[in-house]
């Protein structure tokens, strides 16, 4: 009855909140090194964001995109990477516990494992990127005269979570190969890197990378295919209305790749 219990969404709330309490006075005792990692990663974003505006200076558009819808996909793109960055940043330790031997303290817990370890860390920095890319697809949406209206502000929200699924999904998916690849960090710095084509538009590569980006490794469901229905509303394709379907699928499938290597870890079986 008990463990019947511990699957209630109330109760995982309450454990979270409790966890994160915890975490954030850790990280708070140390604030010269919090203070040092945001301003490093507001400088990060602003580079991007200078980077853009270095590029149009001598090419008014790529492909079709102007430099605003860019700054659209740019600020789009931080925003849905921002639940990765806060939430699932202990993937990056994954590797070193399972190596250690350490993650079998996580096995003897009665709550979900996947939840138990991601909810351990909760990277705050990531805060600073939220800001910076609701402020840049702000300032885009602005200079492209997108009407506000709660039901774009409503799609807007949908498929910025889809979009966070489709990142989640790439990182357990690559943080997961540590439970048989010795070698997992190339995988999952690989992951990490490629997201960096995300706030670029598909039609800019070649036949080859837009199958990669869009079946393959779907950095295309990050921003561009989401994108679609608010920046070019009159052609909108069909990937991009079933980004949500594409969204929740991968991330599912990720969670149970993730579960699978962990139980087959710990020999509790399934």
């Amino acid at each position: 009855m008990d463990a019947m219990k511990h699957n209630g969404l109330r109760f995982y709330l309450r454990i979270y909140r409790k966890i994160l309490a915890q975490d954030l006075k850790s990280k708070m005792s140390y604030r010269a090194d919090f203070i040092i990692s945001t301003i490093g990663m507001i400088c990060t974003n602003i580079a991007g964001f200078v980077s853009f505006w270095i590029l149009f200076r001598n090419f008014p558009s790529i492909n079709g995109w102007s430099y605003h819808e860019m700054l659209f996909l740019y600020g789009f793109s931080l925003i849905s990477l921002t639940p990765v960055q806060c939430l699932f940043d202990n993937n990056w330790s994954l590797r070193m516990y399972v190596y250690s031997g350490d993650f079998i303290k996580y096995c003897f817990r009665p709550i979900n494992l996947f939840f138990y370890y991601q909810s351990e860390v909760f990277d705050i920095k990531g805060l600073g990127q939220l800001a910076f890319g609701i402020g840049t697809l702000a300032y885009a949406w602005a200079k492209l005269g997108l009407a506000l209206t709660p039901l774009a502000l409503l799609k807007t929200l949908v498929f910025l979570v889809t979009a966070s699924l489709i990142m989640i999904a790439l990182q357990n998916a690559a943080a997961a190969s540590c439970f048989w690849i010795q070698n997992s960090f190339y995988v999952l710095d690989l992951a990490f890197k490629f997201r960096d084509y995300a706030k670029y538009p598909i039609t800019i590569f070649s036949p080859v990378f837009k199958f990669i980006f869009t079946f393959i490794m779907p950095i295309a469901f990050i921003a561009y295919y989401p994108s679609l229905v608010l920046l070019r509303p009159d052609a909108v394709p069909l990937l991009s209305w079933l980004s949500p379907l594409i969204g929740c699928l991968f991330f599912f499938l990720s969670y149970k790749l993730w579960m699978y290597g962990a139980l087959k870890y710990s020999g509790t079986g399934s």
